[in-house]
């Protein structure tokens, strides 16, 4: 087990703040491994505080990414409040680039309530895994702990569109073409552009 709180990407920053997931997608990269795109080990002795997380932002210069990416062994928005302190802690350093987060979009039935609302002012791009374009292929896949999943994480994209400039969906490039380009329908629906993401191994 580490502390790998911070780990950069290309030009990105990554931050890893939790391993908790209400998911078990057949195709997370947690099975391939203790980390990812070179990063030592991402499974966390424990949850980070605050002071640890200010710790590891001291080590890093802003000014050196283009982005700051939430994204790490686990699902953000399960630790929704130290999120948002770090990302208006980060936004208050020199050089803070753009902030984006990476989601499965459940942070509302994670917390019990409607939660992008708290996005606002603090997260410049919100990333939501879709995964797949039926409700059917998105529980088989996503296998989510809530029967509603597919529904509410549409509800946290539709409602991210109201208080973060940048709102996207992404599949992984492991399903059919035909599977993404229903997907690809489902995001138009709601209007909300879609990416195609490689999947890492």
């Amino acid at each position: 087990m580490a502390m790998t709180i911070l780990y950069p990407v290309g030009q990105h920053l990554y931050v890893n703040l939790t391993n908790r997931c209400p998911c078990a997608c057949t195709f997370c990269i947690r099975q391939n491994g203790d980390g990812a795109y070179g990063s030592d080990s991402l499974w966390l002795e424990h949850a980070p505080d605050f002071s640890e997380i200010r710790a590891a932002f001291e080590k890093w210069d802003l000014a050196d990414f283009t982005e700051l990416v939430f994204c790490g062994y686990g699902e953000p928005t399960e630790a929704l409040e130290l999120l948002l302190m770090t990302a208006v802690y980060a936004k208050s350093l020199p050089g803070c680039p753009p902030i984006r987060l990476n989601t499965n979009g459940l942070s509302d039935l994670i917390h019990g309530k409607p939660t992008a609302n708290l996005l606002k002012d603090v997260i410049d791009t919100v990333s939501i895994s879709l995964n797949a374009s039926t409700e059917a292929e998105y529980m088989a896949v996503t296998r989510p702990k809530w029967d509603n999943a597919f529904s509410a994480m549409q509800k946290f994209a539709s409602d991210c569109k109201q208080y973060v400039p940048k709102v996207m969906f992404t599949v992984v490039d492991v399903i059919p073409k035909a599977e993404i380009d229903a997907a690809q329908a489902v995001a138009d629906t709601l209007g909300i552009p879609l990416r195609v993401r490689k999947y890492d191994s």
